[in-house]
C-alpha cells in the first residue's frame, strides 16, 4: 500500500512540476523518480532501476539519432521542397485546411506502423507551412499524434501486436472488432482538427496574399541544397523505408547506412559534410537527453514494481458484485494504466491479471482484448513515451504546453472509445 501511495504522489508531483513550468521536463524526468525511489525505500537500488530504464531506451535512441540525421540530411538537400510547394498550393493560406490536412496526412503516413517515420515526414512537409501562416505549432504535434494513435491499433501496431501475442487472438477476428473503434477514432480526430482549424482561421484569417512559392531558405541553407540529386535521394529514402517496413531490417542500421550513403553522394566536400552534421547535431542532442530522462522515469516506475503495484491495487478495490460489468472496468482501467505503464508492462504484466479475472466472469478473450485497447486514447500525452519528447523538441514546443493542449482531446477520444464499446456490446454479460 505504501509503495502505491508513493507512486501516485510521484506522478502527481511530476505532472504538477512540468504543467506549472516549475522545472523543465528534463530535470523533472531525472530528479523526481530518483527522489521518490529513495522515499519508497528502494535506497541505492533506485539507481539500478534508473540505469535499466536508460538501457531500455537504447534501441529507441539509436533509431532516433540516425533517423533524425538522415531526414535532416534530406531536408538540407531540399528533397522535400517540391512536396512542400505542392502542399502549400493545396492549403492556399487557409489555417483550416492546414490543420485538417495535418490529421489526414498523419493518418496516411502512419499506415507503415512506425511513429518516428510519421513524425519526421509530417514535420518535414508541414513545419514551413505552420511557420509561414503563424499557426500554433502545438497543433502540428497534436494532430500528428491523434490519428497516429488510432492507426497504431492495426494488428501490426505496437499495442495490438503485443495483445495478440499474449492473448493468442486471431488478427482477422480482432481487426473486425477494431474497425468500428478505429473509424470512430479517425472521424473524431478529423472533427477535432476541423474545430481547431476553424479557430485558427478565425484568429489568423485566410492569407489572401499567400503565395505558394519555393520553400524559403537562407543563403547558408541554399548552399547545401542539392537539386540535381533529388531523384537519387528520393529513391534512397523509399529503399530505406521499404527495408524497414517490408524487409524487417532494423531501423537504426538502415538509417545509419542510408545517412552515410547520402553524405557521400550529396556532400563530397568534407567541410560541407561537417556543416550538415553540425546543423542537425543540436536537435539530436536535445532529443537524446529527453529520451534518456524518460528512460529514468520508466525504469524506476517499471523495474521497481511501483507501476504494477498501483495498477493491482486499483483492481483489488473492485467489488465482486460488479463482475457482470467487469469488462467495462477493464476498459476504464486501461486508460490510466497505459498512461503510467509502457505497452510491454501493461500487456505482458498487468493484462494477464485483468484477462484472467474477466474470463472467470464469462467474458471472451476477444471482448477483453478490445476493452484493453480503449485506453490507448490516453497514450497521446503519457510522460513515458520517448517519441513525444522527440516530437515536441522537433517542433520547438514546450512539453508542458503540449500536454495541456493534448489532454482534452485525449479525454474526448477516450470517452468516444468507451461509448463505441457500448454500441459493440463488449462490456456486459447477458
Amino acid at each position: 500500500m505504501y509503495i502505491t501511495v508513493v507512486g501516485i504522489i510521484m506522478l502527481v508531483v511530476f505532472m504538477t512540476l512540468i504543467l506549472t513550468k516549475r522545472t523543465s521536463a528534463l530535470t523533472a524526468l531525472i530528479l523526481v523518480p530518483i527522489v521518490f525511489g529513495f522515499i519508497a525505500g528502494y535506497g541505492t537500488n533506485t539507481f539500478v532501476y534508473a540505469m535499466k530504464g536508460i538501457i531500455g531506451v537504447g534501441t529507441t535512441i539509436s533509431m532516433l539519432v540516425f533517423a533524425i540525421l538522415y531526414f535532416g540530411i534530406m531536408l538540407c538537400t531540399g528533397l522535400f521542397d517540391p512536396l512542400g510547394n505542392i502542399v502549400q498550393r493545396f492549403f492556399k493560406g487557409d489555417p483550416f485546411r492546414v490543420v485538417l490536412g495535418t490529421a489526414i496526412l498523419a493518418a496516411l503516413v502512419s499506415l507503415d506502423g512506425d511513429g518516428t517515420t510519421t513524425i519526421m515526414i509530417c514535420c518535414a512537409m508541414l513545419m514551413p507551412v505552420y511557420a509561414k501562416l503563424k499557426i500554433n505549432p502545438v497543433y502540428l504535434a497534436i494532430f500528428i499524434i491523434m490519428p497516429n494513435g488510432v492507426i497504431n491499433l492495426l494488428p501490426w501496431g505496437g499495442p495490438t501486436a503485443r495483445l495478440m501475442a499474449v492473448a493468442k487472438l486471431d488478427a482477422t477476428v480482432l481487426l473486425r472488432g477494431l474497425l468500428p473503434l478505429m473509424v470512430a477514432g479517425l472521424l473524431s480526430s478529423f472533427a477535432m482538427a476541423a474545430y481547431v482549424g476553424l479557430k485558427e482561421r478565425k484568429r489568423l484569417g485566410i492569407a489572401a496574399d499567400f503565395v505558394a512559392n519555393d520553400v524559403e531558405c537562407s543563403s547558408e541553407e541554399s548552399a547545401l541544397r542539392r537539386p540535381k540529386y533529388i531523384w537519387f535521394n528520393l529513391v534512397l529514402t523509399v529503399l530505406a523505408l521499404v527495408s524497414i517496413i517490408a524487409l524487417g531490417i532494423p531501423g537504426p542500421l538502415v538509417f545509419a547506412i542510408a545517412s552515410s550513403i547520402a553524405l557521400i553522394v550529396n556532400y563530397r566536400n568534407l567541410k560541407d559534410e561537417s556543416k550538415v552534421v553540425s546543423h542537425n547535431a543540436q536537435g539530436i542532442v536535445n532529443v537524446v537527453l529527453m529520451i534518456l530522462g524518460a528512460g529514468i522515469l520508466m525504469g524506476v516506475l517499471s523495474e521497481s514494481g511501483m507501476a504494477t503495484a498501483m495498477a493491482e491495487r486499483l483492481i483489488s478495490i473492485i467489488p465482486e458484485s460488479w463482475g457482470n460489468m467487469f469488462n467495462l472496468l477493464v476498459a476504464v482501467i486501461s486508460g490510466p494504466a497505459v498512461w503510467i505503464l509502457n505497452n510491454d508492462a501493461f500487456y505482458f504484466g498487468l493484462y494477464p491479471v485483468l484477462a484472467e479475472t474477466a474470463t472467470a466472469y464469462g467474458f471472451t478473450a476477444t471482448q477483453v482484448g478490445l476493452a484493453s485497447l480503449m485506453g490507448q486514447a490516453l497514450r497521446g500525452f503519457s510522460p513515458v513515451i520517448p517519441a513525444l519528447y522527440f516530437l515536441t523538441t522537433y517542433v520547438d514546443v514546450d512539453f508542458s504546453e503540449f500536454q495541456k493542449k493534448m489532454i482534452p482531446f485525449c479525454l474526448i477520444m477516450f470517452a468516444l472509445y468507451i461509448a463505441t464499446g457500448f454500441l459493440m456490446n463488449i462490456y456486459f454479460l447477458a
